[in-house]
């Protein structure tokens, strides 16, 4: 079988996968693993395992275009309700977005329940710092970052920006952050009530923690994407932080994406699987609109 006729296998036995199982949280291994083994990296600059903290998970991949010269940053966060979820599996989100002309970082964290909130977050601040230091060594341009998330990791990466005290803490100008997109996060729920509750401090409320009550004033233009089917992370969280970020004055973008759902959202940022739906390209038009030109 030529590797042309074996990736076409692959790809219509990944869509039968993605599109004919009931996935719960922000699984999907075997999907993932069918997707990588579709896509190749060639000709791509790819660097594994670039450690940004002391954690044996405070490591993340970079992959950017060979011929890179000052372009966007951008730092993918996985998903996996705070305590599940590797890089590994997202090597597809990585590919898609050096094939656009990003310098893109696709990162692991440390996970609950040994680590809890804030932990993840701080994660985050510390790998986008790591990206933005080594930025200029993958031809990319380190004031022109953009921080993006599925699901857990969606709350990560806005919660990271929106909240004064970790991008400050870590040493990252919020002026070099151009925009956040945000994929299907829970921004804006009751955690007590769900089993996602071992990812909070024990004893504390949605006040303290979620990103929607923590939105600062100078925030970076958001984009923030709703699948249409999700019955994992209710809409309304996308809805909640919507309105937060207008009460704050910062530009805000919800684009409700049609037919897909909490996985096929995330799926779809992979290049062969955009027929599922518009995520890889609302996510390259938001970049390409607020990039340092």
């Amino acid at each position: 079988m030529s590797r042309l006729s074996r990736n076409r296998t692959l790809l219509l036995g990944l869509g039968a996968l993605v599109l004919g199982t009931t996935l719960t949280a922000c699984s999907g291994a075997g999907a993932q693993d069918t997707l990588n083994r579709a896509i190749s990296t060639r000709g791509l600059n790819v660097a594994t395992d670039q450690r940004y903290g002391p954690h044996e998970r405070n490591v993340l991949d970079v992959y950017a275009p060979a011929d890179a010269r000052n372009a966007p940053v951008v730092l993918f966060v996985h998903g996996g309700s705070w305590q599940g979820g590797d890089k590994a599996g997202h090597k597809f989100v990585g590919e898609s977005l050096a094939r656009a002309g990003y310098v893109t970082g696709v990162m692991n964290y440390r996970l609950a329940p040994e680590n809890r909130y804030p932990t993840y977050v701080q994660d985050t601040a510390a790998a986008l710092k790591w990206l933005r230091d080594h930025a200029k060594s993958f031809g990319g341009d380190p004031d022109d970052l953009f921080v993006t998330g599925h699901s857990a990791g969606a709350f990560n990466a806005v919660e990271a920006v929106d909240n004064a005290r970790w991008l400050r803490e870590a040493g990252v100008p919020i002026s070099a952050v151009r925009g956040v997109i945000g994929i299907a996060g829970p921004y804006s729920y009751d955690f007590r009530q769900y089993q996602s509750r071992v990812a909070f401090p024990e004893g504390s409320t949605p006040d303290e923690v979620m990103p929607d009550r923590h939105v600062r004033p100078d925030a970076p233009p958001h984009l923030l994407l709703v699948a249409a089917n999700d019955t994992t992370v209710h809409p309304q969280n996308g809805l909640n932080m919507e309105a937060a970020l207008k009460r704050a004055g910062v530009p805000v973008i919800l684009t409700v994406i049609p037919r897909v759902n909490h996985i096929t959202i995330a799926a779809a940022l992979a290049r062969p699987l955009t027929f599922l739906g518009g995520t890889r390209q609302a996510v390259t038009d938001f970049i390409e609109a607020h990039r340092l030109k």
